[in-house]
């Protein structure tokens, strides 16, 4: 967990698409000051193309990122499992999801080549990276982030 819990995140709400610094603590219960709507981070979070290097590339904590696509069998498959490591890991990890058929640029850029894709960053860079629905070493990766073994 960060040692700081005031740490801040940047975001983009999902209801008014404000940019908006919300507290890594989970419990903090952050809202949009725009509109009031709760950012909720126990759960995979939006990001949009324009919104990728400030969210993702930005984050004092480390950002699994699931490279997906609306009409992709598998990407469903994967999506409950990256739901439960977003619960699991709130305030230690964010856990972000990126349509790469509306963010062509980001997908080509980490040479996306199939989906779904599961990129794990720690500060800026990327870490490690899982292709299809490879459950144990989703997990290692992600723990092994959240615990600081990088």
């Amino acid at each position: 967990m960060p040692e700081d819990l005031d740490t801040m995140l940047s975001v983009r709400c999902p209801l008014c698409l404000e940019r908006v610094e919300v507290p890594l603590d989970p419990g903090a219960r952050a809202r949009c000051a725009r509109c009031e709507r709760p950012i909720l981070l126990d759960r995979p979070l939006k990001v949009a193309q324009e919104d990728f290097d400030a969210t993702v590339l930005g984050a004092p904590v480390p950002v699994l990122v699931d490279f997906f696509a609306e009409w992709c069998g598998p990407c469903k498959w994967v999506a409950p499992l990256v739901d439960e490591i977003a619960r699991d890991y709130a305030g230690r990890v964010l856990v972000a999801k990126v349509d790469t058929d509306q963010a062509p640029a980001v997908a080509e850029r980490y040479a996306i080549r199939s989906v779904p894709t599961l990129i794990l960053f720690e500060g800026g860079e990327e870490r490690a990276r899982s292709v299809g629905l490879e459950p144990e070493k989703l997990h290692d990766m992600v723990r092994r982030a959240a615990d600081g073994d990088g």
